[in-house]
């Protein structure tokens, strides 16, 4: 088969030019994609972030506790204490030194006196006492029933009133024997202090002329 060079273009028209740029171009686009596609499918794998549970998918719920751990109960709050004002009793001490001559009686020495001066004395003191209770206080027994009788306290009672004495074992009801009612003061009528007066000064010295 012969051919014939003559009929072959020696030149190169715009045409061919174009269909030789594409080719070049085509070829270094698949070469580059063919060199970098693995890496660059690697390098997204890693980038890609690792899909982290949702606060909906992590169950909230906290394990019950176990008896050990259970907090402890908070002690109970101890009584607030008041202090009281000393007045009146310094005035019950100057009205029973009034009549009963309370003070010197005490603060006497009884040892060289016999038992009748000390009984005579003593009906002094009794007398004296007796008028400045009935008078400025309303006495009342905490207890209707009868000395050394037989008495049951319900669950209950008020410990306040009541104050349990001997073996003492259990929980109320109790059934024991009254050895004494109580008292109580129901109503209190001490005379009104004058302004400025020295209620510290329970008797006056006296000095006869």
């Amino acid at each position: 088969m012969n051919f014939d060079l003559s009929s072959l273009p020696t030149t190169f028209d715009m045409l061919h030019l174009i269909l030789a740029a594409l080719s070049l171009i085509l070829s270094a686009l698949f070469l580059t994609r063919s060199k970098n596609g693995p890496e660059t499918t690697k390098a997204q794998n890693l980038q890609s972030p690792v899909s982290e549970p949702t606060p909906d998918s992590v169950s909230t719920s906290a394990p019950e506790p176990k008896p050990d751990e259970l907090k402890p109960e908070p002690e109970p709050t101890p009584a607030k204490l008041k202090t009281a004002s000393p007045d009146a009793a310094l005035q019950l001490l100057t009205l029973l030194q009034q009549d009963a001559r309370f003070i010197d009686f005490i603060n006497e020495d009884l040892s060289s006196f016999s038992d009748s001066d000390i009984g005579a004395a003593a009906r002094v003191v009794h007398e004296g006492s007796k008028k400045t209770l009935n008078t400025y206080f309303t006495l009342e027994a905490l207890r209707s029933e009868d000395e050394e009788t037989r008495i049951t306290l319900a669950k209950g009672f008020n410990a306040s009133e009541v104050r349990l004495t001997g073996n003492v074992v259990g929980e109320a009801p109790f059934t024991g024997t009254l050895i004494h009612k109580g008292w109580k003061v129901s109503e209190i009528k001490l005379p009104k202090i004058a302004a400025g007066h020295d209620v510290s000064i329970l008797a006056p010295a006296e000095v006869e002329l």
